[in-house]
């Protein structure tokens, strides 16, 4: 981390908000793109960016430099997402209860879809997954995080974290097989 941020980081812990402010400019945008590509709704996704400073500001304190300020952060957006989503689900419908096996850890680098595919394709595909597949898909293979990492930002384990990228992407990869004569190949 550079001596700017390091003195910026420092400010903030005395509670400076000029130097708070500097730091919500300087992330405010990219920790909204994260939001939104989880819960959809620009209104929501302005409101877990608000929650996740406010959280990040009375937590500096627990920020350790050997992370990138951002990385830290983002966490606590997707977090804040998920917090949301599971919130908005929850008022609908209670949450599965998920019985996992243990997956071929080979599998995870067996995956490929057909050329003619477009991002878009792919995004809108994987809005359509089940929570608990979309959001480790979205972990692993957008946000680029992995098992590690997303079991301890789902609370899940690296197990449950495996098997629910493996089904998500064998659910996509169905999603975007072409049809061909009305039947996908």
């Amino acid at each position: 981390m550079n001596t700017i941020q390091v003195d910026i980081i420092e400010q903030c812990r005395r509670n400076d908000r000029n130097a708070q402010l500097q730091l919500y400019n300087q992330y405010c945008d990219g920790m909204y793109t994260v939001a939104m590509r989880f819960v959809k709704d620009s209104m929501e996704a302005e409101d877990i960016v608000q929650e996740a400073f406010i959280k990040a500001f009375s937590k500096i304190n627990q920020f350790s430099a050997e992370v990138f300020f951002g990385a830290w952060l983002k966490r606590i957006v997707i977090n804040k997402s998920i917090d949301c989503l599971k919130s908005r689900k929850q008022q609908l419908q209670e949450l599965e209860e998920v019985h996992l096996k243990v997956v071929d850890i080979a599998y995870e680098n067996e995956w490929s879809i057909d050329d003619t595919i477009t991002l878009d394709e792919v995004k809108a595909a994987i809005g359509t997954l089940p929570d608990k597949y979309r959001y480790v898909v979205m972990l692993y293979l957008v946000e680029g995080y992995d098992h590690k990492e997303i079991s301890e930002i789902l609370n899940i384990s690296e197990i449950a974290s495996r098997t629910q990228l493996s089904r998500g992407k064998s659910k996509l990869k169905t999603l975007l097989t072409p049809l061909k004569n009305g039947t996908r190949s």
